[in-house]
């Protein structure tokens, strides 16, 4: 199931497509002005962003440009007829599509397809040859092995899945449940101990001070994520 975030200030228009987009299968998010729309791309795992431009608090200019400081996810804007200045605005600072309200659903249905497809297909980290580079970790996916600094890292399968799952999103708030459906594959009941173990082990191993962690950082209450420069 794909994560979809609607950000407009008008609330029938997020209702309106939350209810469209829920009948086609997908999982919707819904926030009403761009500082709310960034808090949830840092704490989901959000696969695409339908953005509205003319929003109180902060625009969705500005947000996409901070979205774009820590993710690539893709974002469609929703504009008006008239805005056509903001449209060029908003793919030169990194929206990947438009659609002009009022929507055409077959037109919705079909660029959000899209934007998915692209996504997925070209993945949604940095990756260079099925590698996964973050500051001096290096994630060689085919090879199925990590460095630090150039020196080789020895890690158990989970670990490795696990440093795979956030070094593929780097800026991605994970909790703890969600990091276990992800890399277990299974129903996150009771979890937070176990996977609280493997990062803590994780740590251990590719941070050089794991009290004071540069890359591996912990959200207290809330989870894990990756920083570092990509």
């Amino acid at each position: 199931m794909y994560n979809i975030l609607v950000c407009d200030d008008e609330k029938d228009i997020v209702s309106a497509l939350n209810i469209y987009l829920t009948s086609e299968g997908y999982r919707v998010f819904c926030a009403y002005d761009g500082k709310e729309a960034i808090r949830i791309v840092r704490e989901e795992d959000i696969h695409l962003i339908l953005m509205d431009i003319m929003m109180p608090e902060m625009d969705g200019i500005q947000a996409m440009v901070k979205i774009r400081e820590f993710s690539n996810v893709p974002v469609i804007m929703l504009t008006a007829k008239s805005e056509d200045t903001d449209k060029v605005l908003g793919l030169t600072v990194g929206a990947d599509d438009y659609i002009t309200k009022p929507f055409n659903p077959v037109e919705l249905q079909a660029r959000v397809k899209s934007q998915l497809r692209r996504y997925m297909q070209l993945g949604s980290g940095c990756v260079k040859n099925d590698k996964l580079v973050i500051g001096g970790i290096e994630l060689d996916d085919k090879a199925k092995q990590v460095t630090l600094d150039g020196e080789l890292v020895n890690l158990t399968k989970t670990e490795y899945d696990i440093l795979k799952l956030l070094m593929e999103n780097p800026g991605q708030l994970y909790s703890p449940g969600q990091i276990y459906e992800k890399v277990w594959k299974d129903v996150a009941i009771g979890t937070e101990n176990t996977v609280a173990v493997h990062i803590r082990h994780l740590r251990e191993k590719i941070e050089y001070n794991p009290a004071e962690p540069r890359y591996l950082k912990v959200i207290w209450g809330r989870g894990y994520k990756m920083e570092g420069e990509v």
